[in-house]
């Protein structure tokens, strides 16, 4: 009987304390959702951005996955380890009693007798090959130094864009009223940070960095996501479907100054131009407003500093 009792007395216990652990687990300190955005921001500035899915074109072999050096001046020859080619190719030999270890500066490049190079079909200038890809990417063809120089500055711009895309997100997603919302601007958020990952390793293959305007970027985004989303849901959905389509638009314009060799970038933009339309629809289905004609303008004016400015610095 006793036990009985006892165990009926158990039961009661954890049916009335499992809604106390449920309500214990919903319920946040109102400094949780400041945390967790500041922790994001900090996350999406400055650590190394993580994609979930593996980059457009596929991923270069890990011997080659280096950035490249830089081109060699005026003497055309640069310093490798002994039996190391440049940009994965076999050393060449040095004539005349050259140490070991001297190789052309331009990949595909063979020193010539009497100190000359000789380009295997290449121009005289300085170029770089993205062997490591090869055919996957571009098929062998070699970026000359201004190519180069302009798929840089070009993914420069669009990784900037991303870390505006994800500050916009993360505003709008700490001030949104609707949790369906919510979740909608945070999952669009994760899909840019892949955006945000690709662009990153892009600009290490071509040997060069992100915008240091960075931080500034993500504040100013972050306010004006925040702000639109205080206006209202509906305002809030409408600032991503202008943005998605501003961006859509900075896309194709990319995409036609892009190098017609550089098809690994190329592939890259393809992919997010893609994401960037179906984050657009989906607000627009959610309910999101037409944003005012002023508004609009005012937020061309505003990429148009952005991307001019992370194109150079």
């Amino acid at each position: 009987m006793y036990s009985s009792v006892s165990l009926i007395a158990k039961r009661r216990h954890k049916a009335c304390a499992a809604p106390l652990i449920m309500r214990s687990m919903e319920s946040r300190h109102p400094l949780d959702p400041l945390i967790a955005a500041a922790d994001r921001a900090l996350r999406a500035v400055f650590a190394p951005a993580h994609a979930s899915r593996p980059i457009p074109g596929g991923p270069l072999p890990a011997a080659n996955a280096t950035a490249p050096a830089e081109v060699a001046r005026a003497a055309g020859h640069t310093a490798a380890p002994a039996g190391v080619g440049r940009a994965g190719h076999n050393e060449a030999s040095a004539p005349n009693g050259a140490p070991a270890g001297h190789t052309a500066a331009s990949s595909g490049v063979a020193s010539a007798p009497g100190g000359s190079a000789a380009s295997s079909g290449l121009a005289d200038a300085p170029a770089y090959t993205e062997t490591s890809q090869g055919a996957v990417a571009n098929a062998g063809v070699a970026l000359s130094e201004a190519e180069r120089r302009e798929s840089v500055a070009l993914m420069r711009v669009n990784h900037a864009g991303e870390v505006a895309a994800q500050a916009l997100y993360h505003g709008q997603a700490l001030v949104s009223r609707s949790t369906p919302t919510r979740n909608m601007l945070l999952r669009a958020a994760r899909e840019e940070a892949d955006h945000l990952a690709w662009c990153e390793t892009r600009l290490k293959e071509l040997g060069s960095r992100p915008s240091l305007l960075n931080p500034l970027w993500y504040c100013g985004s972050f306010a004006i996501g925040a702000l639109a989303a205080a206006i209202g849901d509906r305002t809030s959905l409408g600032f991503v479907v202008e943005t998605e389509r501003q961006v859509e638009g900075h896309l194709d314009e990319h995409l036609e100054r892009l190098p017609s060799g550089d098809t690994r970038s190329r592939a890259i933009l393809n992919v997010m131009r893609m994401d960037e339309i179906g984050h657009g629809a989906a607000a627009k289905t959610a309910g999101a407003a037409e944003l005012p004609a002023p508004v609009r303008v005012l937020m061309r004016h505003a990429a148009r500093v952005m991307t001019t400015a992370a194109y150079w610095i």
